[in-house]
């Protein structure tokens, strides 16, 4: 079940909860079924925060490169991925979706020129190799767009996952391999 859905579901339940409430003291101020639901209407935010699933992706100190500017920059990343599926989670508007998505795009693009300058700047064997697979990511990254674009909220989960799968992959794979080279330049 998507989190707006769930939200919309305990909306609906709180607000029938707060009529049950009214009718019931109706009744008078001693009437125990009032009092029973308040402590219910009091405890839903608990059972809701315990039951929802959380799709944030959280920086995890086994992502780090050890070279603390794109370290920051793959923080920043995973942050705006996250905007991303908020603007989808919360039901907020496909124009800020399109725009958390764009801002992660040329974020992403930024980020590769940067990752790129600096490998280049410090003499990085593999450097071709890597900045072929920026080259590729940036095309299946507008691929991914565009299908967003032509198709919005059914290709949402697939587009997510994908950009996720990746960052995560990437950083930890490729990106690793360039940390012991750079540290070596003194590169931290």
């Amino acid at each position: 079940m998507k989190k707006h859905s769930k939200a919309l579901i305990y909306a609906a339940i709180i607000g029938l909860i707060i009529v049950a409430i009214f009718l019931g003291f109706l009744s008078g101020m001693n009437n125990p079924i009032s009092w029973i639901l308040i402590l219910a209407l009091l405890l839903i935010p608990f059972i809701y925060n315990k039951t929802k699933s959380d799709t944030q992706l959280k920086w995890k100190e086994e992502y780090s490169v050890n070279i603390e500017v794109l370290d920051s920059d793959h923080k920043k990343l995973i942050n705006l991925l996250n905007q991303f599926t908020t603007a989808y989670d919360y039901a907020m508007s496909e124009e800020f979706e399109r725009q958390a998505l764009s801002d992660l795009i040329d974020y992403t693009k930024y980020h590769f020129n940067r990752e790129e300058q600096i490998m280049l700047d410090n003499d990085y064997p593999d450097f071709e190799s890597h900045k072929q697979q920026h080259q590729d990511m940036i095309q299946k990254i507008s691929q991914m767009e565009n299908k967003y674009n032509e198709k919005g909220h059914e290709v949402f989960e697939e587009v997510c996952e994908f950009l996720t799968n990746w960052l995560i992959k990437h950083i930890n794979g490729t990106d690793k391999q360039y940390s012991q080279h750079l540290n070596s330049r003194g590169i931290k």
